[in-house]
């Protein structure tokens, strides 16, 4: 649902919220992305002690209830979709991914960013069929009844993730809500330096699921093929997380997190930035789909291997990442205040520069762990 928001963004615009500002709605969008991130170590204190077994239930709950109250959602009542699905879903989904992401850790350790990457394609396989889904419904039985028809399909997952999400290790005694937020992470220059990166990253990363495909419209895209754009972004993202899963298991994750960052950042300035016909937009959403799928999945790999296992879930990443996914689309929105090629233009080199911005912070990440291990392997000869 947070990888398809694009198509949200324009059926508020252009029919159920018109006269509320591209900026606005997209700020709906990057909420519910901020609640899925920043409540992570508080989620993660409730994984610690009780498993899964009361947050995917409970998180499945909450997401249908926000999708049902969506859809009933008035046009022009801009505080009902702020509350239902900026609000509301995104606490549902806060309960649903940081579990499922933090119990894989409790099986796979060698093929850790592997295992993360097949789970976070699921993601990416919602983003590829919800699109297409509400695409076909909408036309046909209204916004309201496709959401609703939605809700049902992810009852129908969630209740499967229910039966199926087991953790191994025991859970933990306490309770501490003092030690739910491990600040400790910044003394070490790789974590600061990776979460600045991801920061920068994540600020630009739903850019593009967001505004491509009103991009194609203004560029003239038929409407048959615009439609799919996100869909086609989100296909890409399956294989990138699992392929790109694989290399990092092999190479390191912050190395393939780099290169991932580069080329989404020269994707932006070199394919993007001139597109002006169907085949190159098509193109970069492609190419684009397939880097930025491993944006998300490396994050949490990386900082696993450079973080003790018992404060893992506490690090305080995630809740820096937040703040660049809440600011990050409503600043392209304002950017974009008007579809027009100079608005556009902006739009596109400031997502392709936090991109590379945010690779050089990665960079330095890694030019850091270079340098500790380098003190490391003095001492052990002294």
């Amino acid at each position: 649902m947070v990888n398809a928001y694009g198509t949200f963004q324009e059926y508020y615009q252009t029919t159920l919220l018109p006269h509320t500002s591209a900026s606005d709605i997209a700020f709906i969008g990057s909420l519910q992305t901020f609640f899925l991130y920043f409540s992570s170590p508080f989620v993660g204190r409730v994984f610690d002690t009780h498993g899964s077994k009361v947050l995917i239930p409970l998180g499945s709950v909450v997401c249908v209830l926000a999708l049902v109250m969506v859809s009933l959602a008035r046009p022009d009542q801009t505080y009902q979709v702020f509350l239902s699905h900026g609000v509301l879903f995104g606490i549902g989904i806060s309960l649903l991914f940081n579990p499922s992401i933090a119990v894989l850790s409790h099986w796979f350790h060698r093929h850790r960013a592997l295992a993360i990457g097949i789970t976070t394609g699921g993601s990416a396989l919602g983003g590829v069929l919800l699109p297409i889904i509400l695409g076909v419904l909408v036309p046909r039985i209204g916004f309201g009844w496709a959401l609703r028809v939605v809700a049902f399909i992810l009852t129908v997952c969630l209740a499967l993730a229910c039966l199926t999400i087991r953790t191994r290790l025991p859970p933990s005694k306490d309770l501490s809500w003092r030690k739910a937020i491990d600040l400790g992470g910044f003394r070490d220059p790789r974590y600061t330096l990776a979460a600045l990166g991801s920061f920068l990253i994540l600020f630009a990363f739903f850019v593009p699921y967001t505004y491509i495909q009103i991009y194609a419209t203004f560029r003239g895209v038929p409407p048959h093929i615009g439609k799919y754009l996100i869909s086609i972004l989100n296909a890409m993202n399956i294989p990138s997380r699992i392929f790109l899963g694989i290399l990092a298991d092999k190479y390191g994750a912050l190395k393939v997190y780099i290169a991932a960052a580069a080329i989404c950042s020269a994707l932006c300035f070199a394919l993007w930035l001139p597109a002006q016909n169907m085949a190159s937009i098509v193109a970069f959403a492609i190419l684009y789909g397939f880097f930025s799928g491993a944006l998300v999945s490396l994050i949490p790999t990386y900082i696993a291997t450079i973080s003790p296992p018992e404060k893992y879930g506490a690090r305080v990443v995630y809740m820096v990442i937040a703040v660049g996914t809440l600011v990050g689309t409503p600043t392209a929105g304002a950017l974009l205040n008007v579809v027009d090629e100079a608005h556009f233009t902006r739009l596109i080199i400031f997502c392709g520069v936090l991109n590379g911005a945010g690779a050089v912070f990665l960079g330095l990440a890694a030019f850091a762990g270079r340098r500790e291990a380098c003190s490391e392997q003095r001492a052990d000869c002294a």
